[in-house]
C-alpha cells in the first residue's frame, strides 16, 4: 500500500512553522540563513547535527536557540576528558529505605541534547552515544530505557588538531546525519552581534514556537514526501561514486543514503513541495556526506578535502532528466 503525500494544509503548518523557527534563530545566530535552513531540516529529518568550528563562533550558541524554539525537555553536557559513560546515560543508586536499585536518568533523557566539545571526551564515553543516536534508547546494566522522542543529538567539536581532543571514530561521524561549519561572520553581521550583545543576552528572550508533540507530527510528514525512483538512484550514484573514488579510502554507508534521502525530503518539505528534486539531494551532499569519508594518504598529504571530493563527485554525476515529480497517482493510498 502506497502512503498519501501530504496534503496542502499539512505543509502549509510545516512551513510557517519552520519559517517561525529560523526567525527566531536568526535573531540570535545572524547572518548565517542557509545554516540555520539546514540545521531545522536536519530536525525535520530526525536525524542528528555535528557542528564544528575553531571555540568562539557560535556552535553552542546556535544549538541552544534551536532548543529554545522547542517547548521541549534540553539536556546539555559538557565534554571533558574525566567524563564517565555513566554521566551521560545515567546509573542505578541503590535506596536503603526500599533495598531496591532506582534507576536515575542522565541528560541523555531529553528531547534535545547538546553536547559541547564532543571531541574533549575519550572514545570510551563517546561510545556511550551510539545506541541513543542511532535507536533512540539506552542500556544501563542490563536494562533498556527508551530515550524521549523526538530525539535530536546537537554535538559541537573543535578542530582535531587543537589541543586536548580525540577525533570522533568512524561509527560516531556516521551517526550524525549533517555536519556543519558555522565559520566567522561577516563584518556587518559582527557589528549587528555586538549590537545585540552589547547588553543582554538574546536567548534569555527567546521564546518557543512549537512543542516536542507538533514536531513529531512535522517529522511525520516530512517523512511521507515523494521521492521518484530516479531521485533515489541519483542518491545512489552519489553514495557508490565515494565508494569508487581513488581520493577516498572510506566511501560513505547505507545509512548515509538514507539519511541524504531524509534530509532531502525535509528541505523539500520547508520549501512547500510534496517531492524532492535533484536540487534538494545536491545541496546537502557536502553536510550529509562529507564527514563520512576517509581521504587516501595521496588527498590528505595534497592538501585536498573530503568536502572537495564531494563537490567534484555531485559535478561530475549527471542529473536525472526526467521523472523527478509527483504522479497524481500517488495522492492517494491505494
Amino acid at each position: 500500500m502506497l502512503q498519501a503525500v501530504p496534503t496542502t494544509a499539512e505543509l502549509h503548518t510545516l512551513v510557517q512553522t519552520t519559517n517561525r523557527m529560523r526567525a527566531g534563530i536568526e535573531q540570535v545566530v545572524t547572518g548565517r540563513s542557509e545554516l540555520v535552513r539546514t540545521t531545522v531540516a536536519v530536525l525535520l529529518a530526525e536525524g542528528h547535527l555535528l557542528l564544528e568550528d575553531v571555540p568562539g563562533v557560535g556552535k553552542t550558541t546556535l544549538a541552544k536557540a534551536l532548543a529554545r524554539t522547542i517547548d521541549c525537555s534540553v539536556g546539555r553536557i559538557q565534554f571533558t576528558p574525566d567524563l564517565l559513560p555513566s554521566d551521560l546515560t545515567g546509573v542505578n543508586i541503590f535506596r536503603s529505605q526500599t533495598h531496591e536499585f532506582e534507576f536515575r536518568p542522565g541528560p541523555l533523557f531529553a528531547h534535545v541534547v547538546i553536547g559541547d566539545e564532543i571531541n574533549r571526551a575519550s572514545p570510551k564515553t563517546q561510545s556511550a552515544l551510539l545506541e541513543c543516536m542511532q535507536e533512540a534508547q539506552a542500556t544501563v546494566d542490563g536494562q533498556t530505557y527508551p530515550l524521549p522522542r523526538p530525539f535530536l543529538v546537537v554535538a559541537t567539536q573543535n578542530p582535531v588538531e587543537m589541543e586536548g581532543t580525540y577525533p570522533l571514530p568512524e561509527a560516531q561521524r556516521d551517526r550524525f546525519m549533517a555536519r556543519l561549519t558555522v565559520g566567522y561572520p561577516s563584518v556587518e553581521s559582527e557589528l549587528d552581534m555586538l549590537d545585540l550583545q552589547e547588553t543582554s543576552d538574546p536567548l534569555d528572550g527567546m521564546q518557543p514556537v512549537t512543542d516536542a508533540e507538533q514536531v513529531a507530527r512535522l517529522i511525520a510528514t516530512a517523512r511521507r514526501l515523494y521521492a521518484a525512483p530516479s531521485v533515489k538512484r541519483y542518491i545512489v550514484e552519489l553514495v557508490t561514486a565515494t565508494r569508487e573514488d581513488h581520493a577516498l579510502r572510506l566511501g560513505a554507508s547505507p545509512r548515509a543514503a538514507i539519511q541524504l534521502l531524509r534530509a532531502a525530503k525535509s528541505l523539500a518539505a520547508m520549501s512547500g513541495r510534496d517531492h524532492v528534486l535533484p536540487d534538494d539531494v545536491q545541496q546537502l551532499a557536502e553536510p550529509v556526506l562529507a564527514h563520512r569519508l576517509l581521504p587516501s594518504t595521496e588527498s590528505r598529504l595534497s592538501g585536498r578535502t573530503t568536502s572537495d571530493t564531494v563537490r567534484e563527485i555531485v559535478e561530475r554525476i549527471p542529473l536525472p532528466t526526467s521523472g523527478t515529480g509527483i504522479p497524481r497517482e500517488r495522492r492517494a493510498t491505494g
